[in-house]
């Protein structure tokens, strides 16, 4: 009895088990049907808002910058040469590469002792000479002194004979008187004429003397400059280039010691081309002074000068285009000549032009518009010039609408857009919309998280950023809108 007893009550428990296990095999299978039996509930499509960044376009004067690059360069630059040979005896301690000097400084000296000799050899023929000039002035006072008593002489005999010829004609007197008296007269005339000679060689004496002291004063000049020009001295400030002498060296005669480069008188030279160099003419053709900034920037250490246009090339390089334009610079401390520097012209003023970054135009020459219900219109513009990352542009219908700045592949005409408008110009803070938020309860919150740590192909950074997000007490509720969407599709597909 007991070993029936025993068996009965195991079929019991087998029939019972049984009994469990196909009504959980029955349950689930009833899950299943009624899970995939179930429509699809991905969320209703919707239109997609891209946030687009908008400034207001305003029309505006503007006086446009055109930026080239150039070189700078002495407008006052002097070659420093020796115009004696000889040895350097002396040599000024700022006569050195780099070497800053005032004018009239002695920056060396040659050996004078040369010089020296020349110059007392001309002074002692100039003293020669103005000796020789006062003789030959006093010899010419006696001569003429003679001429005049061999002349009354002459008279004289001349008178004799006269009254030696009336004698004789009255019957007084006799030939041979009138013959002494001829032949005295004859020998004065003589005298006279050579007394007349005497006078003519005093005189070109005295023109010799004349001319002998002016050769004299000459070579006493020249023998002067020779001298001065043993001692070399500045003849402006400024600043010593290419020095390589030292004291005690001999010197050629014209050698080239050093350039004297003047730094206060600085030009840059630029090249613009010939459209660029167009802009800047008046409507005579006249190359317009204008204004201009010199820029050197090293490693962040900004040196900047101003000046103005000043000329142009006389004529283009064989081996270059456009034009080489010269600007004067007011004052450029830092400066030095051969330094490349970026050249900044203000242009003449452009009315009525407007001032859009260059992200904002296509390739065509088109402009996104904020239109109404927040659509984009497309728009046409003239770009008029390239100002770094801006743009100045004239266009019909664009002065005081709002334009996207940052052109995208997925803008276009007729799509919304959430607009993002920058602070206002006169310095009130412009309102944007604050993004929606949402508390999630802590089941939602898990499920999402679930979601983003499940997700294989999210970058990590992405899902960092993501989780941290979904960390916080508040969520954006774009964010949640988003994930849910993505979670519907995974389930639909």
């Amino acid at each position: 009895m007991r070993f029936l007893r025993q068996t009965l009550l195991g079929f019991l428990l087998l029939g019972t088990t049984m009994g469990l296990m196909a009504y959980a095999v029955s349950s689930v299978m009833g899950a299943i049907q009624a899970r995939m039996a179930e429509e699809s509930q991905s969320p209703p499509p919707r239109e997609r808002v891209f946030a687009v960044n908008v400034i207001t376009a305003q029309a505006q004067s503007i006086a446009p910058v055109l930026e080239a690059f150039g070189q700078i360069e002495s407008h006052r630059t002097l070659e420093l040469r020796a115009t004696a040979a000889g040895r350097i005896v002396g040599l000024s301690e700022d006569f050195v590469e780099g070497g800053e000097v005032i004018t009239g400084q002695v920056l060396l000296e040659i050996d004078p002792a040369d010089a020296q000799a020349a110059l007392d050899r001309a002074a002692t023929d100039l003293s020669d000479a103005e000796a020789e000039e006062r003789d030959a002035a006093r010899a010419l006072v006696l001569a003429r002194d003679e001429a005049r008593a061999a002349e009354r002489q002459a008279d004289l005999r001349s008178a004799a004979l006269e009254r030696a010829q009336n004698l004789l004609d009255r019957g007084a007197g006799t030939a041979a008187a009138v013959e002494a008296a001829q032949l005295s007269d004859a020998s004065a005339e003589q005298v006279l004429v050579g007394r007349r000679q005497a006078v003519a060689a005093a005189e070109a004496r005295v023109d010799n003397a004349a001319t002998r002291l002016a050769r004299a004063r000459i070579a006493l000049v020249q023998a002067e400059r020779d001298r001065s020009e043993t001692t070399i001295t500045a003849p402006f400030d400024g600043t010593l280039s290419g020095v390589t002498l030292v004291e005690g060296r001999l010197l050629a005669a014209n050698e080239k010691l050093a350039e004297l480069v003047d730094p206060q008188a600085l030009d840059v030279a630029f090249l613009l081309s010939t459209a660029q160099y167009a802009r800047l003419l008046d409507r005579d053709g006249r190359l317009l002074q204008a204004e201009v900034t010199v820029i050197i920037d090293a490693a962040g250490a900004e040196l900047v000068a101003k000046g103005r246009i000043t000329r142009d090339s006389a004529a283009a390089g064989e081996t270059q285009s456009g034009r080489l334009v010269f600007a004067r610079l007011d004052r450029a401390p830092g400066f030095k000549p051969g330094d490349f520097v970026t050249v900044q012209v203000t242009e003449p003023v452009m009315d009525r032009v407007i001032r859009l970054p260059a992200s904002s135009v296509d390739a065509f020459s088109t402009v996104l518009a904020l239109g109404s219900e927040e659509r984009l219109e497309s728009l046409e513009v003239q770009i008029l010039r390239r100002q770094g990352d801006d743009v100045l542009v004239r266009g019909q219908g664009l002065d005081g609408r709002e334009i996207v700045t940052g052109r995208t592949p997925l803008l276009g005409a007729g799509i919304k857009v959430r607009p993002l408008r920058a602070p206002s110009d006169d310095g009130q803070q412009a309102t944007f919309e604050e993004p929606a938020m949402l508390e999630l309860s802590e089941d939602q919150r898990a499920k999402l998280v679930a979601m983003v740590e499940g997700n294989q192909r999210m970058p990590k950074d992405v899902k960092d950023r993501i989780l941290n997000t979904l960390s916080q007490a508040q969520v954006p509720a774009q964010l949640v809108e988003r994930l849910q969407a993505r979670a519907g599709q995974s389930s639909g597909g």
